[in-house]
């Protein structure tokens, strides 16, 4: 009895998927825009994340000062 051929071929993942559906479905232009859009939302978060640190940090110096 032979055993079965293994497969060589790797499942693609998920995000891998997502972005040939996406190639399909829309231009290139929209994808970069869509992409620009997100990075530009990650970026807001992390100075909002920054300030919140820096007032932090702020509001400590003041209660502990003399």
């Amino acid at each position: 009895m032979q055993a079965a051929p293994v497969r060589a071929t790797a499942i693609p993942s998920l995000t891998t998927a997502l972005r040939a559906v996406e190639s399909l479905l829309m231009s290139s232009g929209q994808r970069t825009a869509r992409r620009n859009a997100w990075t530009s939302v990650l970026e807001d978060r992390r100075r909002a994340k920054d300030r919140v640190e820096a007032q932090r940090v702020l509001d400590q110096s003041l209660v502990t000062r003399p």
